[in-house]
Order: structure tokens, then sequence, then C-alpha cells
């Protein structure tokens, strides 16, 4: 399969992470795995195009792949250990070059063997994260996949055992590929939410009045159970009783702030789980709520920052409607014409208040 067009760079520049080099080891297993298909080749091609370093890190493992005959990724990694012996010019040269790029780059990441034509990483695990007003798609080795949102940063790690992944802040939606030996365990703020295969989002601070170690958890399809993270009650956020919860089931896990090791507040309900995912369609959606909580939504993903001023009556005015994610003005203007308010610029700032 032959790289993107368009995807430039001079190779004495462009710089392969580890993590690159990782990701390029595990599209090159799959494609030569038996459920090759054009969707996966096409996904493949959109993550080649990413950047020069995406392209060039493919092409490398390539050439390792391709240039020993049933050459495992395992071996690739084993041989790149090797010194070339002395007198070793050309061809052979270049494919022990190659092949200590490869260990060089990939440190302390191993990949070992092929079950089913799915490669899984072991070791130290991999961080992810998004900045203010992005968002990222991420394809797990296993083919599950994370849809970060904005200011989300998440730790991924792949065993033998089980599939782990800690939400560090955030807001994140895992579609989960089927592994009856391997559940999915995804952990914040001392809860952890037990699957094998399904959808569902995880969310650290649940709302705007909520404190930053709250936990939400949305169902969208399938079955999970929400307990404490090892099974131990801790000083995070942990219901006292694993919860199970069925498609359409949101939980909300709040710890008391002045007493921190009493047992978390577990509140189990039905919302509309479309708006609360809306955010991947770049979409914000309310639904009656108070001026100071969408305020608070809107700003998670700007960083022009929106506040309410000259009267606490305005925080408790009721806002609905379908926003666009980062469009803070938009919002603003929107807001002000419904309730008869001003916007003003102040400060790099948006500023909400009465009408003089």
């Amino acid at each position: 399969m032959n790289a993107p067009d368009g995807v430039g760079g001079d190779e004495s520049t462009v710089k392969v992470t580890p993590e690159i080099a990782a990701e390029a080891s595990v599209w090159i297993a799959r494609l030569h795995g038996p459920d090759r298909s054009v969707e996966m080749e096409r996904e493949c091609l959109s993550w080649q195009a990413r950047s020069a370093a995406h392209r060039l890190a493919f092409e490398r493992c390539t050439d390792v792949w391709e240039a020993v005959p049933g050459v495992r990724l395992a071996d690739a990694y084993a041989s790149a250990a090797s010194r070339a012996p002395a007198g070793s010019v050309g061809a052979n040269a270049d494919l022990v070059g190659t092949r200590r790029w490869l260990l060089s780059a990939m440190g302390l990441v191993l990949i070992l063997g092929v079950s089913g034509g799915a490669f899984f990483m072991l070791g130290s695990g991999e961080t992810f994260g998004t900045r203010v007003g992005e968002q990222q798609n991420v394809l797990l080795d296993d083919g599950s996949r994370m849809v970060l949102n904005t200011n989300t940063q998440v730790h991924v790690k792949m065993g033998t055992q089980e599939r782990s992944i800690r939400v560090d802040k955030g807001e994140a939606l895992f579609e989960v590929a089927k592994d009856s030996r391997r559940p999915f365990v995804v952990r914040a703020a001392g809860s952890e939410v037990v699957a094998v295969g399904t959808v569902f989002s995880v969310r650290l601070g649940a709302g705007a009045a909520q404190p930053e170690d709250a936990v939400a958890v949305t169902l969208v399809e399938g079955r999970v159970t929400v307990r404490p993270a090892g099974g131990l009650l801790s000083a995070g956020a942990a219901p006292a009783q694993p919860i199970s919860m069925q498609a359409g089931d949101q939980v909300r896990l709040v710890k008391a702030q002045d007493r921190p090791y009493d047992v978390t507040t577990a509140h189990l309900d039905k919302p509309d789980v479309e708006r609360l995912v809306a955010w991947k369609r770049g979409e914000v959606v309310f639904d009656d709520v108070s001026l100071s909580e969408a305020v608070g939504e809107m700003n998670r993903y700007s960083k022009t920052r929106l506040v309410l001023r000259d009267d606490a009556i305005l925080s408790t005015l009721r806002v609905s409607g379908l926003y666009r994610t980062g469009d803070s003005s938009g919002f603003a203007q929107a807001v002000a014409a419904l309730h008869g308010l001003k916007v003003r610029e102040h400060e790099g700032r948006l500023e909400l208040g009465r009408a003089q």
C-alpha cells in the first residue's frame, strides 16, 4: 500500500517519535493479518496523512517487514539489537541501520506475537491528550476507539489480562471492541467502569457546579458496571456498591468535599443521551438550564472566557438551544438577544451584563 501523496518532508529533518513508531508497527501488523479490509486501508492512509513523520515511520517499518521473508514484528525488533558484522556494506548495512532505528524509536515498547491478527501492546502504556477546544479520535490496537473531548488527558495500557484506561481529566467516549478474555476498564477519580463490548462516556467534573473529581458515566450501548477502583473505597468519587448500568443510563458520582472519606453520593437517571454526546458533532445542546451552567459548559471549549457581571440574578436565567462548541461569541450574542442583555469585550474575555 502506497503512502498518501502530498505528505512531504526531508527525512533528515523529520522527527519520528516513539509513539508514532509504535503506531506504525501496529498498522503494519494489522495490514498483514487476516482481517485486512478496504476500510482498514483507508484508515491507515488517513493516519499516514497526518504528517511526514507518520509517513516515514510507516515506510521504515514496511522496509523491515519486507526485507526478510516471513519476518514477524517481534523478529524485526530483536534483529535491530544485533550489530552489523565487520565489513557489511550496501543493502545489508542499510537493513541493519533501519532495524537499529526501529529499536531506538520504539524504546521500551514491546509488541509480542500475533493472535487473531491483533497485536497487543504492553509496557508502561501511552498518554493521549487534547487542549482547550480540541478533539482527538484514537484507534487502539485492539480495535476499540476513543474520542477525546476538549482539555482531556487519558493514559492507555493494553495488557494480556486487561485493557486499562485512566482518565486524568476531561471527557472521553469509548467504543469498546469485544474481547471476553480482556475486560475493558476505565478508571477515574477512585471509580472504575468495567465493560467487554459497549459504548459509553466518562467525564471528570460532571457539571459546572460539580467538584473536579465528580464523575459522570453515560452508557450509550450495551451494559457496564461502575464500582470502586480495585474493589476498594478511596478518597475519590467511588460508589459504595457496584452499580449495573443499562443503555440510556447515566450515573453521577459526587464526593462530599468537607468529609473526603464519606461514601460518595450516586445519582442514577436516564437523560437525553444524544444531547450529552453532542460534543462529538461539535455541538452543545442546552435544555432549560441555568445561564451560569450554560456559561460554564461553553467555557470548556474556548480560551475566550464568558463571564456574568452586574447582577447575581443573571445566573438564574434559563437557556435552551443548540450552539457550536468554541463559539463563545455566537452564544453570548444569542443569549443577549434572548434576555435583553449586553455583551462587552473586556481584557480578553466576553462579559454578559444588563443593558444600561
